[in-house]
């Protein structure tokens, strides 16, 4: 950040610098590209030229130290002595140490005088003193304004009121860009796979490879791509807002209202990170010192919707709620998508609310961080940033999708002996003595084949316990296969939907509005069972990565377990409810 101390009038004595520390110094910008270009040809000249006397310095030490440190070294054949002196600070959690090299380290500590906390101050400090000094003899920071631009903004952005009311209005934009501007390219893509079906029928000859790349492959490829717009628009914005420093002002300001639920300012980032994906999240955790805080946010973060819930969110709203502007500019689709979201939000805050009452801590609870000046984004940054999580989500999300694609289409297209020439029967049978059921022949025929296939058995099996919530089988299906990701519900529909119905040229939305329930000729995806569903996406655990991230992290099964039972009953009595009200 050597322009922000040029831009200042600060000045910085690189000469005097490299000869306090014995090695090449540079002073750099990346954002303007200051002296970049230098930095290969001093890394090589350092490698060549230091030789660590301002180091010795502050490695020096004492008398029990270096005992430790020889004894240390001869365990693990390290000859460096103060990496053998880390070695015996750091052992226990090292995961390249032997469980035996462990003991025979901690057997050798505890036979000295070693003293792990104090000799780790004692050296910081040490540390401190020596390049306080040399900072003060070679940086000297120019005149600081009075009021910066930084300043002047954080008064408004960072108001006690003004700023968590920006905040509300940043995130209501987000959202509304999500939904308003993919809706065309969605469109486009959507139709572009419909399209291909219909070619691919009309050319292939028939036969199981051709069913299972029309009805199989193609609807599960469609199930990912379709989601790509939403996902680029959502990380490009997200990127925006961390490029410029306003997410760090977020953490400050909410840090108050965190401490309140069990967490801190710190948990917020991780929070956030979690409207991306929660395993990431849970691993920024350890950046909260406090053991409390850090497992509330732990067992909460998955409630905050991912990035993963938004094919989930995408196809059913539009069941719920009609495609109409409202107040003159906001899409109402758009204000439910948010509303799902602050709904995951505040699950996580009660949660958080409940569990800070079980769990107990005398640690103190702080949060420090620096607030970065703003600044305009690094373009280059921000596409980067897009163009990973986008590939990330196509290839990680795509394979299981595809490969629980195929499956699924094995198991819907076949069952036991016989099973499906007398489904084909019985649907023959039941249009001609009911036809006005909303069914043509070869509709029903298709959905009493699939319910004979081995899906469909399966499905009929666990149908009793999610019939209260409006679900039928195939829902129930897609729950299951969901659970590998949460994303897989879409391509699971998109797989069963396409074998179950006669008309290629649909898209999976429209296919899934047509659905009718066999038993009367109901709509199946009415508002009642469409936002049962959305609930229950919105509560439940859908994605053992998310689990066994959760297990890494604690270290024990027990929080996992416990948050899987807790999450799913959230869910189920929410869909519960739901269903039961506006039915």
């Amino acid at each position: 950040m050597a322009d922000v101390v040029f831009d200042r009038g600060g000045t910085l004595d690189e000469q005097k610098l490299a000869s306090l520390l014995q090695c090449s110094v540079l002073a750099i910008s990346l954002r303007k590209g200051y002296q970049l270009h230098d930095i290969d040809q001093a890394i090589i000249h350092c490698l060549r030229e230091l030789s660590g006397n301002a180091y010795k310095k502050v490695y020096s030490l004492s008398d029990t130290e270096k005992l430790v440190a020889e004894a240390v070294g001869k365990l693990v054949d390290e000859k460096n002595t103060y990496r053998s002196k880390l070695l015996a600070h750091h052992f226990e959690w090292l995961p390249f140490l032997s469980e035996n090299s462990k003991v025979e380290i901690r057997t050798t500590i505890e036979s000295s005088d070693f003293k792990n906390i104090p000799f780790q101050v004692k050296e910081t400090l040490k540390r401190y003193e020596l390049f306080s000094e040399i900072a003060r003899n070679t940086i000297k920071s120019g005149r600081q304004k009075a009021l910066t631009f930084t300043d002047r903004v954080d008064r408004i952005i960072t108001h006690q009121y003004a700023g968590p009311l920006l905040f509300f209005i940043v995130m209501c934009i987000v959202f509304q860009a999500i939904y308003s501007l993919a809706a065309y390219p969605m469109d486009v893509i959507e139709s572009f796979f419909a399209s291909m079906s219909v070619w691919a029928g009309s050319i292939l000859p028939v036969s199981w490879w051709s069913d299972l790349l029309i009805n199989g492959l193609v609807p599960g490829l469609a199930g990912i791509v379709v989601f790509v717009p939403q996902i680029a628009i959502l990380f490009f914005l997200i990127a925006l807002l961390e490029e410029s420093g306003y997410m760090s002002r977020a953490v400050f300001m909410f840090d108050g209202i965190m401490k309140r639920f069990g967490m801190n300012g710190r948990s917020l980032v991780s929070l956030i990170s979690s409207g991306a994906c929660a395993i990431p999240a849970i691993m920024s955790t350890r950046t909260i010192s406090n053991p409390k805080e850090r497992l509330i946010t732990i067992l909460v973060s998955p409630l905050i919707s991912c990035s993963a819930r938004i094919p989930v969110y995408a196809v059913l709203i539009g069941f719920v709620v009609p495609n109409e502007t409202v107040m003159g500019f906001a899409n109402l689709q758009g204000l439910v998508f948010m509303g799902l979201y602050l709904l995951g939000i505040l699950g996580a805050f009660l949660s958080a609310l409940v569990i800070k009452t079980f769990i107990q801590t005398e640690s103190p609870s702080f949060l420090l961080m620096e607030m970065p000046d703003y600044k305009s984004p690094i373009w280059r940054n921000v596409f980067l940033t897009v163009y990973e999580k986008v590939t990330s989500f196509i290839v990680g999300a795509g394979k299981v999708i595809l490969v629980i694609s195929v499956l699924l289409w094995f198991l819907a297209s076949y069952g036991p002996p016989g099973a499906m020439e007398q489904a084909e029967q019985r649907a023959v049978s039941a249009h001609e003595s009911q036809p006005s059921k909303g069914l043509s022949q070869d509709d029903l025929v298709a959905a009493y084949k699939i319910q004979s296939s081995y899906i469909g058995i399966m499905g009929r099996f666990i149908e009793p316990a999610i019939a209260p919530l409006g679900f039928d089988w195939k829902i129930g299906i897609a729950l299951l296969t969901s659970f590998a990701a949460r994303e897989v519900f879409v391509g699971t529909m998109a797989t069963i939907y396409s074998i179950g119905n006669t008309d290629d040229e649909k898209t999976i939305r429209e296919k899934m509005a047509a659905e009718v329930r066999v038993s009367d000729g109901s709509k199946l995806y009415s508002s009642a069972t469409s936002l049962a569903l959305l609930l229950f996406y919105v509560f439940a655990m859908q994605c053992m990565s998310t689990m066994a991230v959760v297990r890494r992290e604690t270290g024990t099964w027990k929080w996992p377990v416990i948050q899987f039972f807790f999450m799913g009953f959230l869910a189920y009595i929410s869909a519960y409810t739901a269903f039961q009200v506006l039915s």
